[in-house]
């Protein structure tokens, strides 16, 4: 366990009382490339031209990736079925750190993931990834403040709320309709989901001071990003 903790933090330095991060990994490409990467995958994905995924799935690419990785993207989305950023970008092996959970939401362990794959992996890209129809958020609109019988579902609700709020002040849709959650409740969960992703990817350097520090040193660039289930396309915020 301690060899495994060492491993992990091996790259994080103080000095002067600041975070270094270790600057030797890398996938050796730049935010924009990469992020050029998974947009011309997804068209690609859109297009069902996946043969880069078949191609980086082999037992020859799994093999060459055996004793290191450097993925060029780290990508926080949803655990939702419909929604496998590998297919998504048409990705294969060791291009992507991939972390889902539902409505995308980051707590410790996730912004842990997020960070060693940052600082330790040297990924240059986040992408947090929102989805049409997402159920955690369409859950955290139903539950109107009243509990969903479970409290680790309710930890994701809460999480998630805060979203519900600003969704009601700023969706366009709902513009002079107090009851919008009711009246246009399809248009205003995509809303909430679209809040929800912004939110979520302009708080990771809030929430963490090394996620910061790479920000700030133009290490790593973060950005939002929305999925449509009906067509295939990825859009960017």
């Amino acid at each position: 366990m301690l060899l495994a903790a060492a491993t992990l933090c091996c790259g994080l330095l103080f000095a002067g009382g600041q975070l270094q991060a270790n600057t030797d990994a890398g996938s050796g490409i730049t935010a924009e490339q990469a992020l050029q990467k998974l947009m011309d995958g997804n068209k690609n994905s859109v297009e069902m031209n996946l043969g880069h995924l078949q191609e980086q799935s082999t037992s020859a690419a799994r093999t060459a990736l055996a004793s290191s990785q450097k993925p060029y993207a780290i990508v926080l989305t949803c655990s939702d079925s419909r929604v496998p950023p590998e297919i998504i970008f048409n990705k294969g092996l060791g291009e992507l750190f991939v972390i889902r959970v539902a409505g995308n939401v980051p707590d410790p362990v996730v912004l842990g993931s997020i960070e060693y794959a940052a600082e330790h992996l040297g990924s240059p890209l986040i992408m947090v990834l929102g989805h049409e129809r997402c159920g955690a958020v369409t859950a955290t609109v139903d539950a109107k403040d009243k509990s969903t019988g479970s409290p680790n579902i309710d930890a994701i609700v809460t999480t998630i709320k805060p979203n519900v709020e600003a969704a009601a002040h700023d969706c366009a849709v709902c513009k002079d309709d107090k009851d919008c959650a009711e009246t246009k409740k399809k248009e205003f969960v995509e809303c909430v989901i679209d809040a929800n992703a912004k939110s979520i990817a302009a708080n990771l350097t809030k929430s963490s001071a090394l996620l910061k520090h790479l920000a700030e040193e133009k290490k790593i660039t973060i950005v939002a990003a929305k999925y449509d289930l009906d067509d295939g396309k990825v859009t960017l915020y």
